[in-house]
């Protein structure tokens, strides 16, 4: 079902099975999304990365991942764009951005707890029922019924996550940290940057992702790096010249050192072997 707005507001939910699973391919700029797993078992493979999912667990992707291919028996698929809600605007109500979203940690994989997931059918149901609605309260309801499934989404992944063991107002900053690296990596690689965008030192964004992870900022920071840039060589037909300038490099050595340090072989031969 689709729901299209005078200004462009975009939300579309479908059940997912083997016939029309292709559905899930294709999401165009600003556009999000949500794919719930509700058969057995669901594997997906995004940016040639596979991610194995349980029943319900949801997947969270943007229009910055690349779908690769989908194993589904069956599952539900939940697509908006900024036009309909915009969650960086919106951040205080949901408290997704840099976390179930724009996140430079990796695509986040969350498991439903069974105390949330009549919640979550529930809120699932009444959106399918306010699509056919047609008056003005429409999109309020729809977007009422959106925020609620992030909600219960975010509350799930901070509660089964070292999130936990930090205050609001930190788990706030390395939230916020996730979404200027996702939105800064290509210019900025280092954390000084990050830090003072956050007001804070980078001795101590290393500190409390000390806490939550074993990748320090700066690790996050390059791996961001690597995954935009296997991306481009597998993909584009750019040179390696212009992904490295266009990655925030001078020249051509500084970055294939640094692709060859990460990666153990050079962008050239990583070319050669991914085409």
């Amino acid at each position: 079902m689709i729901y299209k707005g005078t200004s462009h507001e975009y939300l579309f939910l479908t059940d997912i099975n083997p016939e029309n699973k292709d559905l899930i391919f294709g999401a165009k700029d600003t556009e999000l999304t949500l794919i719930w797993n509700t058969g057995s078992e669901m594997n997906i493979t995004v940016d040639k990365v596979k991610y194995c999912l349980s029943q319900n667990d949801i997947i969270f992707l943007t229009e910055f991942h690349q779908i690769d291919s989908i194993e589904v028996e069956m599952a539900k698929m939940l697509r908006f764009n900024q036009n309909f809600y915009c969650i960086i605007n919106n951040d205080n109500e949901v408290g997704s951005k840099g976390l179930l979203f724009y996140g430079a940690m990796g695509i986040p994989v969350v498991s439903i707890p069974e105390n949330y997931l009549e919640s979550m059918k529930t809120s699932w149901d009444i959106l399918l029922t306010e699509m056919d609605a047609k008056d003005n309260l429409q999109i309020d309801m729809l977007q009422s019924m959106l925020k609620r499934i992030l909600i219960l989404c975010a509350r799930s992944l901070m509660s089964t996550t070292d999130y936990i063991k930090l205050e609001n107002n930190q788990a706030d900053i390395i939230r916020e940290f996730n979404y200027l690296v996702e939105s800064h990596f290509a210019k900025h690689h280092d954390v000084a940057f990050y830090a003072s965008k956050l007001n804070k030192s980078p001795k101590t964004l290393s500190n409390l992702f000390a806490v939550v992870s074993e990748r320090p900022p700066l690790s996050i920071i390059h791996d961001r790096i690597m995954i935009h840039a296997r991306k481009q060589i597998r993909y584009t037909q750019l040179s390696i010249k212009e992904i490295a300038y266009d990655l925030g490099y001078e020249d051509l050595q500084s970055f294939s050192r640094f692709f060859k340090n990460k990666e153990g072989i050079s962008p050239a031969q990583f070319r050669e072997k991914a085409s």
